[in-house]
């Protein structure tokens, strides 16, 4: 059944490669995907390698949390992350670089690219983020007398058919991992369901909480001038939006700048490509519109974020937040983030990726809206009672803070594995 997979994967990279290498996120990285590393890509050292594996620059942010607690228990260790993305990868130099000791791009799961990987990284434990099951790493990674952990694992119930008839096919390989640490009790019982060792399955919570309540930094005043903001006057900031909702979003600011004229719009899609085109949509409603790459010198009323990595502060110079991915059928985008820093998060009702957090925050600092109308309503509540929201930024932050400790979680139970096999060979 193995050798089905190996076969699968090879023809499936045939026919996927030319796609691969012009997409705009995995075009870069072409000889560390198919496992070839320079002798610069790796750290030195003679401590424990622990390989921390996330697809995107949002699953490496949620990783983050941990560095500390596994510094703490492996002493000595050099962390490396994987990502499958360009934009991750660049996150992570850019943003993690004075956490980590080195940042790849992951191999493919081709046979041969991921046993190359192994053999030059040569981990002592690999982490895979969510859903991140790649057989063929996973196996090559176990030959090789590394731990396999799952981390913040999750496990859809509309995919555990899929998934079932998968491993059925070429072999179960949550059977090849060490551990798998769980966000939900319900996460968990599916893992068991599908074939992993009870025993091996805990429930450990998300990492991503752990990163969400941080305090203001210096920093928050340059991103301020950068955008133009006031301290003094309201900012409504609307993150990781969608084609679509931008244009929902511009005509509910227009009605409530009728009432409060001096609010500012920050608007932070979830792809920085499209900035120009919101301004194209601000600009047809006859508003002023600037960008935080220039400096918004025009100190206009609307500004559209074309920055990466910067959401999370934004978010604290905020009055109120909107998060994106809501109005369309995406599925939302984290709604955690803003509430950890202290502000009311508005978000529509297409939540399903982000239910677990919807289930956390409704009711507590979190308001859920059914379109724009309702979107203007809540807005428009809120903007009116200034002791009520800032009630409602606090009841969320306190939520945030209580649900966090899942990296300590999750180190402590790592830590607690067996160390490196010395006898396996990566072959």
């Amino acid at each position: 059944m193995r050798l089905l997979y190996v076969v699968a994967t090879y023809v499936l990279f045939a026919l996927l490669f030319p796609v691969l290498c012009l997409h705009r996120k995995t075009r870069h990285g072409l000889k560390q995907r198919l496992g070839f590393y320079s002798p610069g890509d790796l750290p030195r050292g003679e401590g424990p390698l622990l390989w921390l594996h996330g697809a995107s620059a949002g699953d490496l942010l949620a990783l983050a949390p941990m560095f500390g607690p596994l510094r703490q228990r492996f002493p000595g260790c050099r962390i490396v992350l994987s990502t499958m993305t360009d934009s991750g990868h660049t996150m992570a130099r850019e943003r993690l670089a004075k956490q980590i000791d080195g940042v790849v791009y992951a191999p493919y799961d081709l046979w041969g690219a991921t046993r190359r990987a192994v053999r030059a990284l040569r981990p002592d434990l690999l982490v895979l983020e969510y859903t991140e099951v790649w057989p063929n790493l996973i196996r090559a990674a176990k030959r090789s007398g590394a731990r396999v952990v799952m981390t913040n694992g999750r496990f859809s119930p509309a995919n555990v058919g899929r998934y079932r008839a998968l491993f059925g096919l070429i072999g179960n390989p949550l059977k090849d991992m060490d551990l798998l640490l769980m966000r939900q009790d319900e996460e968990s019982e599916r893992a068991r369901g599908l074939g992993a060792p009870a025993e091996r399955v805990l429930t450990s919570g998300n990492t991503k909480f752990d990163a969400l309540a941080a305090g203001p930094v210096p920093e928050d005043e340059a991103l301020r001038s950068a955008l133009g903001l006031s301290p003094e006057h309201p900012v409504w900031i609307a993150g990781s939006t969608h084609e679509g909702e931008e244009e929902i979003l511009l005509q509910v600011y227009q009605r409530l700048r009728e009432r409060w004229p001096l609010l500012s719009l920050v608007i932070a899609p979830r792809y920085v490509n499209r900035a120009e085109r919101i301004m194209t949509l601000a600009r047809e409603r006859d508003l002023t519109v600037g960008l935080r790459s220039q400096g918004n010198p025009e100190r206009a009323p609307v500004v559209v974020m074309d920055s990466m990595g910067e959401l999370s502060r934004a978010y604290r110079l905020a009055t109120v937040v909107f998060v994106g991915g809501s109005f369309t059928k995406r599925g939302g985008q984290n709604i955690l983030e803003p509430a950890g820093q202290g502000k009311p998060v508005l978000f529509g009702p297409h939540m399903d990726n982000f239910r677990d957090s919807v289930a956390v925050l409704e009711g507590n600092g979190g308001i859920q809206v059914a379109d724009g109308d309702a979107l203007h309503a809540a807005l428009e509540g809120l903007l009116a009672k200034p002791e009520h929201l800032r009630a409602l930024g606090a009841k969320a932050e306190a939520t945030v803070r209580r649900i966090s400790g899942a990296s300590e979680r999750n180190a402590e139970a790592m830590a607690a594995l067996p160390r490196r096999q010395e006898g396996s060979t990566s072959s």
